[in-house]
């Protein structure tokens, strides 16, 4: 691909651009090639489609990137050339990529060094996966809680099994028969599926919940945690699924002591623990990929992303040595 990357043309359509050669690294930077970039469906598509109505194209987008360091600047320390990182600042899919780290934003200079002793490929979807990390933290996921988790795409299955991880006992739910047998292969303790007769009803059965996660974006949810009171007394719910809008009952939270809460991205240190879970073999990846494509084939994934999003789970795009 040379120096070929990915930007979203028009609402709905994606393509490559010329990006030019990477500069020089200056003195806290470092230069990276790409071996793999892993799609995030959810906020992708949304600014495929231009969903907030803010979006002006071309646009790239992608924060999920899997690089060898080429070079680096004279005040870098811990990275050398040869080392391979996972890249997790918002510069698009793109098959080079210059990160200054020292810079004051935090997501600008994310960059971590991957265990030899793991899989690199998989680690192109850390970044959804460590969103998924840095919202079990957010809502302050510990042992013996009731954790439901509802809509079970990456962001979800990352949540469910980092819930399991910190001693939840975790119920997940959806619609799609594929993706609640991943969620019990990763090790749910409770998978239910809502679209049958008897789904709502063994969601209640398992509530109250401690913690309820919308990783599903349905938008009567809030209003249906209320109506069938299924959050527990200073429980939690944790608005993960991008949404424009959402309406709640006040008297659930007032009454209960609850709070819903929300976070963004993820940093260095929940990919750290990550990484720590997945050496472990606690926290699984693999399971969740349902593509793995060479980078020329990208712009047919946008298309599936644009017309059937519900086909995709993680996608990762090969960029070649």
């Amino acid at each position: 691909m040379g120096n070929v990357g990915i930007e979203f043309k028009d609402r709905g359509a994606a393509g490559f651009c010329d990006l030019g050669p990477p500069p020089a690294p200056g003195p806290t930077e470092i230069v990276t090639y790409t071996r793999y970039s892993g799609v995030t469906n959810g906020t992708e598509r949304h600014v495929l489609m231009n969903d907030s109505g803010r979006v002006r194209y071309p646009f790239r987008f992608g924060y999920q990137h899997v690089s060898v360091v080429e070079a680096g600047g004279g005040e870098v320390e811990g990275f050398a050339a040869g080392d391979t990182v996972f890249i997790g600042n918002h510069g698009g899919h793109r098959p080079w990529h210059c990160i200054d780290l020292a810079a004051s934003n935090e997501r600008a200079r994310l960059c971590v060094k991957l265990p030899a002793d793991i899989e690199h490929e998989w680690c192109a979807l850390l970044g959804i996966t460590g969103v998924g990390m840095r919202h079990s933290r957010r809502i302050r996921i510990g042992p013996g809680q009731q954790v439901w988790v509802a809509g079970l795409g990456p962001a979800g299955q990352a949540v469910a099994q980092a819930a399991r991880a910190f001693g939840a006992y975790v119920t997940v739910t959806d619609v799609n028969r594929r993706r609640l047998d991943i969620a019990q292969q990763l090790g749910a303790h409770r998978v239910i599926n809502v679209a049958t007769p008897d789904g709502p009803e063994l969601l209640k059965r398992g509530g109250p919940y401690d913690r309820i996660v919308d990783a599903c974006g349905v938008p009567s949810f809030f209003l249906d945690i209320h109506r069938d009171r299924l959050l527990a007394r200073n429980g939690v719910v944790g608005a993960l699924a991008v949404r424009q809008e959402a309406t709640f009952y006040h008297g659930m939270i007032h009454s209960l002591s609850a709070s819903i809460e929300s976070s963004s991205h993820f940093t260095v240190e929940d990919l750290q623990l990550l990484l720590h879970f997945i050496r472990l073999g606690t926290i699984g990846i693999e399971p969740i990929v349902s593509h793995r494509l060479p980078v020329t084939e990208a712009p047919g994934i946008y298309d599936i992303m644009r017309d059937s999003p519900g086909d995709l789970l993680g996608v990762i795009f090969d960029w070649g040595d």
